[in-house]
C-alpha cells in the first residue's frame, strides 16, 4: 500500500479525487490529508496572484473571505467532505486541519505514517512558486520523500 500525505487548500472535486487514487494504478492507497484554513498573513499573496491571473473579481474577494477562527468551522467541513470522496474511491483516508506551521507538521506526519510520498494539490500560487516559497518547493528541502506540485481542479 502506498501512503500518501496530501496538502490541499480547499475541499476535493471528484476530478481532483480521481486524479489522485489513480496515480499508482490498482495499487492500494492511503491518504493522510493535511488542509490549511486561509490566513490573514496570505491574504496579499493570494491578491496578487490573482491580479496575475486576470482574476480581478477574485482579488477583491479576498478581504471577504473567512480567516482566523472563522476560518476553522469552513475548514473542518472541507476536511470532511474530502475525506468522505476519498473513501468513496476505495482509498483509506484520515486527515486534519492545520493550525500553525504547516511545513512542521507536514514533516512530522511523513515520519509518523512513513509515507512515501507527499502530494501537494493547490491552486496557482504565482508569486510564491517564482520565489519557490510555495509549499511544494519547501517542502521538497525538509520532508525526506518525493513531493509531487499538482494544481486543483476548481468547482
Amino acid at each position: 500500500m502506498v501512503t500518501t500525505v496530501l496538502m490541499i487548500e480547499k475541499p476535493l472535486v471528484s476530478d481532483d479525487v480521481e486524479l489522485v487514487t489513480t496515480l499508482h494504478g490498482d495499487e492500494p492507497v492511503s491518504f493522510v490529508v493535511l488542509l490549511q484554513p486561509r490566513g490573514e498573513q496570505d491574504r496579499l499573496l493570494r491578491a496578487l496572484d490573482d491580479v496575475a491571473l486576470g482574476e480581478l473579481d477574485d482579488a477583491v474577494r479576498e478581504n471577504r473571505e473567512p480567516e482566523g477562527d472563522a476560518a476553522v468551522a469552513p475548514a473542518d467541513h472541507a476536511l470532511s467532505q474530502s475525506l468522505r470522496q476519498l473513501r468513496d474511491a476505495g482509498a483509506e483516508a484520515v486527515g486534519q486541519i492545520i493550525q500553525e506551521h504547516p511545513l512542521d507538521l507536514l514533516t512530522s506526519v511523513v515520519q509518523q505514517t512513513s509515507a512515501d510520498e507527499v502530494i501537494v494539490l493547490t491552486a496557482p500560487h504565482l508569486v510564491e512558486e517564482f520565489f519557490h516559497r510555495d509549499w511544494a518547493s519547501r517542502a521538497r528541502h525538509k520532508v525526506g520523500v518525493p513531493v509531487l506540485k499538482l494544481f486543483a481542479h476548481t468547482a
